[in-house]
């Protein structure tokens, strides 16, 4: 049942992606990967990779162990329900449904695409160093990659080891995380795929809720677990169980 297993691993790196490259988020990150390297925003795709690389490792470690962090308290708090575990577990369900329905919203309701507008905050923190500039960016973005970030939050309180409920918030911020990474040593033919991306957002956000609805029927029904058995035995026949040690 546990959906820092299996197929929800899957689902939160999809959820970390489509994050990324929501409307209130992707467009922001040339100005975003200019404060954390130094580097401006029209020099971005002529920096060698060297000079951009190092702070942006640092930078995306920063809100990773943020929302890393999250998830361990997530994790902790359904540990404080496990007396009423089925009750918990409906509740979970529904919230991640209803994330689900929320981030498909913003298709329809421009102003959920919106973010904490904290340039002053974001200016300071870029002068701090990486480190200080990803704990702001975490603040900054929380509240537009909200839906998505709560709903795989839901689904770490629900794990019965504090260990895969940090590794599922790990898994939803290398979604986030590898694209950024890549836009910052390729910026210009990354720039190129996000034109794309913008001509599809419909189609992006309509998918991300979509997964995330279907999550949380899965957790509700309890079909989760039997998928979870399945995907754990395909990660046993190609030598790739990862998960059953955390």
């Amino acid at each position: 049942m546990d959906p820092a297993a299996g197929v929800g691993v899957l689902a939160a790196l999809f959820a970390g992606a489509v994050s990324f490259l929501s409307p209130c988020v992707l467009p922001l990150v040339p100005g975003y990967l200019s404060a954390v390297t130094g580097v401006s925003a029209d020099s971005l795709g002529e920096a060698p990779a060297r000079r951009v690389l190092g702070p942006s490792l640092l930078f995306v470690a920063s809100f990773s162990s943020i929302f890393v962090a999250l998830g361990v308290t997530a994790t902790g708090v359904g540990r404080a329900f496990q007396e009423h575990q089925e009750t918990f577990e409906k509740v979970a369900a529904g919230l991640i449904v209803v994330m689900g329905v929320f981030f498909m919203a913003t298709l329809f309701v421009t102003r959920l695409n919106r973010e904490w507008r904290i340039d002053a905050l974001m200016s300071r923190a870029g002068r701090g160093g990486p480190l200080v500039a990803g704990a702001a960016f975490a603040v900054a973005w929380t509240p537009c990659v909200g839906p998505t970030l709560g709903a795989i939050l839901s689904a770490a309180a629900l794990s019965g080891s504090t260990g895969r409920g940090a590794f599922l918030l790990a898994v939803y911020s290398a979604g986030l995380a590898v694209p950024f990474l890549l836009t910052a040593v390729a910026f210009t033919k990354m720039a190129g795929l996000f034109a794309v991306v913008k001509r599809h957002y419909g189609g992006i956000m309509a998918a991300g809720g979509a997964v995330l609805i279907v999550m949380g029927v899965l957790i509700w029904t309890g079909e989760l677990f039997q998928l979870n058995i399945e995907a754990q035995r395909l990660l046993d026949r190609l030598g790739l169980d990862f998960i059953s040690g955390v």
